[in-house]
């Protein structure tokens, strides 16, 4: 029979698995850019603004924002047979960040989303992950009518270690969305390349 040769728990039929974070200001593009890249329909715990968020909320530079992240964005990549790519996009408002420390348990690295019109937004997740010592890059999403910075000034301008890459993006964009990941990735394998 078939299913006798089946070992499921053979270094041969599971594939690893790496978790990483997709972090930033509320409405940067984190949703966007987990939907833009995931195989699969992703897992979404977005929520309509309500009046009442609009007093909490600071929606300056996002003013017809209409739903927000109450949890967290999932998807899945298959980057080969024997590699998958888990993504977990967190949600933005400081009122929610209490969950960051549990999406942050196990992940390997994180994608920092900033955003030029409102720059400032990015230095609490820059912060976070500084203190805890993960590898991250951040991905500078482009919006239409942004002020546009060269990596240069915005690295300069979030006050970045050398170490940290940094690149414009367009998350919306779904390869756009893939190179940031796979700079990522790049990125953590040069701080620990596979032994020989």
């Amino acid at each position: 029979m078939a299913s006798e040769s089946f070992d499921p728990v053979s270094p041969r039929t599971l594939a690893s698995s790496v978790k990483i974070l997709v972090a930033g200001g509320f409405g940067v593009g984190k949703t966007t850019m987990v939907s833009a890249v995931s195989e699969v329909s992703p897992l979404r715990t977005e929520e309509l603004l309500t009046e009442l968020s609009r007093d909490v909320d600071d929606l300056s530079g996002v003013e017809t924002k209409q739903t927000t992240t109450v949890a967290l964005d999932f998807g899945r990549i298959t980057l080969s047979p024997d590699l998958v790519l888990y993504v977990f996009g967190t949600p933005g408002q400081d009122r929610f960040w209490f969950m960051w420390d549990e999406l942050a348990s196990g992940a390997l690295g994180a994608v920092v989303l900033a955003d030029t019109r409102r720059l400032d937004n990015s230095f609490p997740a820059v912060d976070f992950f500084e203190r805890r010592r993960m590898p991250f890059i951040v991905g500078v999403n482009c919006f239409d009518g942004a002020p546009r910075y060269t990596v240069p000034e915005v690295r300069e301008a979030l006050d970045l270690d050398d170490h940290v890459p940094v690149r414009l993006c367009d998350v919306r964009m779904r390869e756009s969305a893939k190179d940031i990941l796979v700079h990522l990735l790049e990125h953590l394998i040069s701080r620990h390349p596979p032994r020989a």
